[in-house]
């Protein structure tokens, strides 16, 4: 009789065992194939961030060279002075350029990254003289989307295109009434009388305001020298609108001389160039720097940048 429950518990266990045994291999297996997708997931990812091949990859002969100028104009973005201008000068520097064509879908952003942008363009064109360079703004060029651009021998839009918006602005809030209705003591401790500049918890000082007018009239004044250098006596209309901070459509912007035509990037290339060989130089943001930024990095720039003048 104890035979046979040694027997039975022998054999319980054996089975036990090899319940548990075969759970773990069932979950190697599955931490197996998650990994396996997770892995295939992340290659088509960087496949996708990556965009088009290095030089190397590019096609010979004669092509007219893409500059893509996409997004928020901001230090580590995709729309940044530092990836723009580096695309901008692998397009001149190529022998096989016909003419260098940036399209542009940018709402603005930053005033200083937009002027780097602009000089260097500037720049490049006095260096090579004998490439033209059309910008085509797709569905918005406004304020430093139009300020990075406007020194392009030619412009184009859509009918239907957003443009404009020559002026800045410099956003923020106050929460005086708020923290008195709640109870609420503001203690601020700063080293410098003008330290707790605009501070959204203190009622307005008229001076300080006044200073950070001047700061924002500066930067406007800047901008609107740089639309009149460029564009010249094709501007139309009066001052006081054209540089207001207004938006206009396309055809709108056409009559006000602020572009020189209408037509897609397609459309430029084959029909105004000449040359429908289109060749990307638009250089492609660090795939790590693009995760991060769109897991978290942009929502931190945008809380830091409340404070500061935007061309937006």
């Amino acid at each position: 009789m104890a035979q046979d429950e040694n027997w039975e518990r022998e054999a319980l266990t054996r089975i036990a065992l090899a319940g548990v045994q075969e759970q773990r291999r069932t979950r190697r297996w599955g931490i197996f194939f998650k990994l396996l997708g997770f892995a295939y997931l992340f290659a088509l990812l960087a496949l996708f961030l990556a965009g088009p091949l290095g030089t190397e990859a590019r096609k010979a002969g004669p092509h007219t060279a893409l500059v893509d100028l996409q997004g928020v104009i901001s230090e580590g973005s995709r729309a940044s002075a530092d990836l723009v201008t580096q695309g901008l000068r692998s397009a001149f520097r190529d022998k096989n350029t016909v003419a260098v064509l940036m399209r542009v879908n940018s709402p603005g952003g930053s005033p200083v990254q937009s002027a780097y942008i602009n000089n260097e363009l500037r720049r490049l064109k006095d260096e090579y003289p004998d490439t033209p360079v059309y910008a085509v703004i797709s569905d918005v060029g406004a304020s430093g989307g139009y300020y990075a651009v406007v020194s392009a021998d030619w412009i184009y839009a859509d009918a239907s295109s957003v443009v404009g918006s020559i002026g800045v602005r410099m956003d923020g809030f106050g929460l005086v009434e708020a923290i008195d209705k709640l109870g609420i003591e503001r203690r601020l401790m700063i080293a410098g009388d003008n330290k707790g500049l605009m501070d959204p918890f203190l009622p307005i000082n008229p001076e300080e305001q006044a200073h950070v007018q001047r700061l924002l009239d500066n930067i406007h004044t800047r901008f609107v020298d740089a639309v009149k250098l460029a564009r010249g006596d094709r501007l139309k209309g009066n001052e006081d609108v054209l540089f207001s901070g207004l938006i206009w459509t396309g055809d709108e912007a056409l009559e006000l001389g602020i572009i020189d035509g209408l037509g897609s990037p397609g459309y430029v290339a084959r029909e105004v160039i000449g040359e429908e060989n289109i060749v990307d130089f638009t250089p492609r943001q660090d795939l790590f720097r693009r995760l991060a930024e769109s897991l978290g990095t942009a929502m931190v720039q945008a809380v830091m940048k409340l404070s500061e003048p935007t061309l937006q």
